[in-house]
């Protein structure tokens, strides 16, 4: 069993020595980097061993436990009883044998995506990377591969940042159900198994829920999350939600600080993406799940979402969105100060889905010839205009936005506005009322002078005339995918 000892004393020794403390008060001092508010676009990736049986989603391993549900079903009909088959006897079943670092580097890079954060650790409690913490890892079983640190070198090799998701404190209680019955999850477990602890299922809204994780196992956590930093130095940090947990509160503060102080010794950057006030306000990246916000925030952000509705994971049966709704959401956050993380699953073998790969180029393709109107883009006076309202909150992506030609999202850049209508014209005439000729005593208005305007993409300049209705534009582009007028202001 790894001595944690030494390691909890090395971050308390970081954090006295380091700028930044383990409280709210110090961490408060936290500044977004300025890459990360330019970067807008980046790609995760769920893929472990849940891509193996590739079946409901990527909570497999928590399902697959429960009596009655679909997840149960399939096991005992595909794989036997729990007795003779649990979740740790897929690890010799996932080789996989095509997993190429620099081709998936080379399809994110194509895609126009400017950082990428695998899942380091999911709720399985698998590590998708080399570490001395547990052998239950990648590196020692199934690929017998450094996943996280592969694909790391290969992203960095091309320009792309890097960074690392832990969903580990979950697994607290997310093999639980496995003691409900007959299975291959049974007493004694120790730090060290696989399995361990297998608590009771929380109550996901109580932040105070019983039983409480305890000190080890907190430890634990803290050590695991430390070691990624340490060993792969990623520019950002992700977490899945229930580290809201109030036992947690003091764990994360300690994370924060060493990360933040690892960061500034390094002379790099950090960035920690939190959900449900997990983090204080202003003290790390707050993250909106398969959603987004109706108006623009004074404040970054991000949205992480998936190109299945149903699942993060590969399935045989994902749901998977058109690439021209991810654009508009892409164009829509940008303009709200937000970011986005757009997760894929690959299949258990290592290779990409066609459907995945479609999706990523079809983005990529749109990138090339409007990534001037997302990248290094700061947010204009108004977010945008029309007449399409976008419903706030997490897991609203499941809700189709019907977006018209009237819909217009606004970003700036280098002396220029830039005006995305989401959606084309039959007759390539659109109209921007936020840029109508107004009195110039209602100060709400904008009074600045058009010096011209044109469409990325396209060397033939639209026809452009403007009046107290708005900024009247006629272009013979016609596309289904967002079309960005690229506007000249005095």
């Amino acid at each position: 069993m790894y001595n944690m000892i030494p390691y909890l004393e090395t971050i308390d020794k970081v954090i006295a020595e380091g700028p930044y403390k383990d409280t709210w008060e110090s961490l408060s001092a936290y500044q977004v980097p300025e890459w990360y508010r330019r970067a807008k676009f980046g790609i995760f990736i769920h893929w472990g061993i849940y891509s193996v049986p590739a079946f409901g989603s990527e909570w497999y391993s928590r399902n697959m436990y429960i009596k009655d549900s679909a997840e149960y079903k399939h096991h005992i009909e595909t794989y036997g009883k729990h007795t003779e088959f649990g979740y740790k006897d897929f690890i010799p079943m996932f080789t996989a044998d095509k997993f190429n670092p620099d081709e998936w580097a080379d399809l994110f890079k194509e895609a126009g995506a400017k950082y990428v954060v695998p899942v380091a650790e999911h709720h399985d409690g698998f590590q998708m990377y080399r570490s001395e913490i547990s052998h239950w890892n990648a590196y020692e079983m199934g690929p017998k591969r450094d996943v996280l640190g592969e694909l790391s070198k290969s992203c960095r090799e091309r320009g792309m940042e890097t960074g690392a998701s832990s969903h580990r404190v979950e697994h607290w209680f997310f093999m639980g159900h496995g003691k409900d019955f007959d299975s291959d999850i049974k007493e004694p477990l120790v730090r060290g198994d696989f399995y361990w602890p297998a608590m009771p299922e929380a109550n996901h809204q109580d932040l105070y829920s019983e039983p409480v994780p305890t000190e080890e196992y907190l430890q634990d956590w803290l050590v695991r999350t430390c070691e990624i930093v340490d060993r792969y130095h990623p520019k950002i940090v992700y977490f899945d939600w229930w580290i809201q947990h109030s036992a947690v509160k003091p764990y994360l503060k300690k994370f924060a600080a060493y990360y933040y102080n690892r960061a500034a010794e390094w002379g790099s950057d950090a960035v920690i993406n939190y959900k449900h006030d997990a983090f204080l306000f202003g003290a790390a990246v707050p993250d909106v799940e398969r959603g987004q916000f109706a108006d623009i925030k004074p404040y970054f952000w991000q949205t992480d979402t998936a190109v299945a509705l149903n699942s993060w994971c590969y399935t045989e049966n994902n749901d998977f969105r058109p690439a021209k709704d991810i654009i508009c959401d892409l164009v829509d956050i940008v303009s709200k100060n937000g970011c986005l993380l757009l997760n894929i699953g690959p299949k258990s073998d290592g290779t990409i889905s066609e459907e995945d790969r479609k999706i990523l180029l079809e983005i990529g393709e749109w990138m090339k010839v409007n990534g001037e109107a997302i990248y290094d883009t700061k947010v204009w006076r108004k977010y945008g205009e029309g007449p399409t309202q976008v419903v706030e909150g997490q897991f609203s992506d499941g809700i189709k936005k019907n977006f018209t030609s009237r819909d217009f999202r606004f970003t700036t850049a280098g002396g220029y506005l830039y005006a995305t209508a989401l959606n084309g014209s039959e007759d390539g005439k659109y109209c921007i009322t936020s840029l109508g000729e107004q009195d110039a005593s209602r100060q709400a208005n904008f009074h600045g002078i058009i010096r011209e305007v044109e469409v990325l993409g396209s060397e033939q300049k639209p026809d452009w005339s403007r009046d107290a209705e708005g900024l009247h534009l006629e272009t013979k582009v016609r596309s289904e995918k967002p079309i960005v007028f690229k506007i000249r202001i005095d």
